[in-house]
């Protein structure tokens, strides 16, 4: 989001020559209207993910994967529940439900609004592997190898429990664009994962 919004969507188009896929962590959330046309601008960037925010509503996912039947749409990723977020975050935006039993039941209808991939914290991994469709993408921030700074996570595993788990991708920022060495940093957590076995 932060590069997005720095460098815009001709970066997107840079990348996409050079051979790389995109995935553009927007976050949408707004009203239908408003959040179908922007899956419709995204469309022209070439960008391969796109999230929204499962909290936006059932009318606000359909108007979403509507617009993402267009020929080259990326593919749509529901935002759960932020990683950052503990159950005290939780009851103080009014739901009182714990992390984990609101995650899987922004899972189930954003399935069920026809979005065919899931953004959640590495605790609730296993239980949407088992909960949703066979085929489902499960895409898993907060991921910290073992040592690394925490900061504002609140729900989190190394790269090797997530995919043991069944992540099908790991988003991971800060334990490698603060490392000293990134391209170090990125080696080792490729190897963990390598090692943790095929993703799904």
């Amino acid at each position: 989001m932060e590069l997005f919004y720095a460098a815009g969507s001709g970066l997107i188009h840079d990348l996409r020559e050079k051979g790389f896929e995109v995935f553009l962590d927007l976050k949408l959330h707004d009203i239908p209207n408003t959040v179908a046309g922007a899956v419709q601008s995204v469309t022209s960037t070439g960008a391969s993910l796109l999230t929204l925010h499962a909290s936006g509503g059932e009318r606000m996912m359909l108007a979403a994967v509507e617009a993402a039947q267009a020929p080259g749409s990326p593919r749509l990723l529901a935002v759960t529940v932020l990683t950052s977020m503990d159950g005290a975050d939780l009851n103080g935006t009014g739901v009182a439900s714990s992390p984990r039993d609101q995650a899987v039941r922004l899972a189930l209808l954003a399935q069920r609004c026809g979005v065919a991939g899931m953004v959640c914290s590495p605790e609730e991994v296993e239980i949407l592997r088992r909960k949703l469709d066979v085929g489902n993408l499960l895409v898993v921030p907060g991921i910290r190898p073992v040592g690394a700074a925490i900061g504002d996570q609140r729900r989190i595993a190394t790269p090797g429990s997530a995919i043991r788990d069944g992540a099908s991708m790991l988003v991971v920022g800060r334990p490698i664009t603060q490392a000293a060495d990134p391209a170090q940093a990125a080696a080792a957590i490729l190897a963990e994962i390598e090692a943790a076995g095929s993703i799904s």
